[in-house]
């Protein structure tokens, strides 16, 4: 009888180690409950770091600081700073970094910013403006902002500064609350593929996304992408033939040539063709042949199956399931 006791708890004994040896091995590609993992959310998109700031980018913990900062002081001749992450970024005459607020509309023109908010993101007065070098003056104007400042409009986007900025070439605003973004020449969003191809990029790193928040890029810029219908675990792409012409698989990338991706479930396998290809997370990344410079994300959403990458291997903007 005790040897029939002894050898029941040895085998219960193998079962829980393998068990957990084989949990360790799906918890190190990430697998959730349910299979795959999706996000509806904008993946990475700069939350206020500068203390409490809320969803709109102010808030009580930095508001006396906030209420002790000046309005902004007349804008005078705009000018242009060309920034490696951001692109061609519009400034005032001193250099500071004039912003944008995702809340606010061009079409009419309408500032969203209270009294509260403008306490923190001064509006940039409209007198005495002059359009950047090279930008048409037409696109130049103003409307009432809730302080009643004539504020300064570009193509119909309301103009900020932004009371953390210290000096020139400071662009700590850049994607707080998920609102607020530096302003290109134009009033657009400033964006790093107007400024062309960033130079000396990691193999595999991360870019900040105007409309998707933090997304994947490889050396060249490009955006790298995820496929809905592979699996992580086991590890397989499901894109091959004409599909993998369309949608080329990332090549093995060296740990030590990425940037801000984690290193959790980074590995490579091989395809069905026996050639390697990189995942995140162990989910197989790859680019997308239509998208033709860096920071096109036309891959996104096609055919309900394909959205760029987040560095945690997660699809940004996929439905969640």
């Amino acid at each position: 009888m005790r040897e029939l006791t002894m050898k029941t708890s040895w085998r219960n004994a193998s079962l829980a180690v393998s068990a957990a040896a084989l949990l360790a091995l799906t918890t190190a590609c990430g697998q959730e409950a349910g299979g795959t993992s999706t996000t509806g959310q904008n993946v990475g998109n700069a939350a206020p770091a500068q203390g409490g700031y809320g969803s709109d980018g102010y808030g009580s913990s930095q508001q006396d600081k906030a209420d002790s900062a000046p309005k902004a002081k007349a804008a005078g001749q705009l000018a242009v700073w060309d920034s490696k992450k951001l692109g061609k970024v519009l400034t005032d005459s001193a250099g500071f970094t004039l912003y944008r607020f995702d809340k606010d509309t061009a079409q009419p023109p309408a500032s969203n910013c209270d009294a509260a908010c403008l306490k923190t993101w001064p509006a940039v007065p409209a007198s005495g403006v002059q359009a950047a070098p090279g930008v048409d003056p037409a696109l130049i104007d103003e409307v009432t902002a809730a302080d009643g400042t004539k504020q300064l409009t570009v193509d119909g986007w309301p103009m900020y500064r932004y009371a953390m900025d210290a000096g020139p070439g400071d662009a700590k605003g850049q994607g707080v609350g998920g609102t607020w973004y530096a302003a290109a020449p134009d009033g657009k969003k400033a964006s790093p593929a107007a400024a062309g191809q960033p130079a000396d990029l990691a193999g595999l790193s991360t870019r900040k996304d105007p409309e998707l928040g933090e997304i994947v890029v490889d050396k060249n810029g490009m955006t790298v992408y995820r496929f809905l219908k592979d699996s992580a675990w086991p590890i397989k792409s499901n894109c091959v033939g004409a599909c993998a012409q369309k949608w080329p698989a990332v090549a093995p990338v060296a740990k030590n040539d990425t940037e801000n991706i984690p290193l959790k479930g980074y590995m490579t396998f091989d395809r069905p063709d026996g050639s390697p290809q990189q995942t995140l997370n162990c989910w197989p990344v790859y680019t997308f042949s239509g998208d033709r410079k860096p920071g096109d994300t036309n891959g996104q959403g096609v055919g309900g199956t394909w959205y760029a990458a987040a560095p945690d291997g997660k699809p940004v903007g996929a439905p969640a399931k």
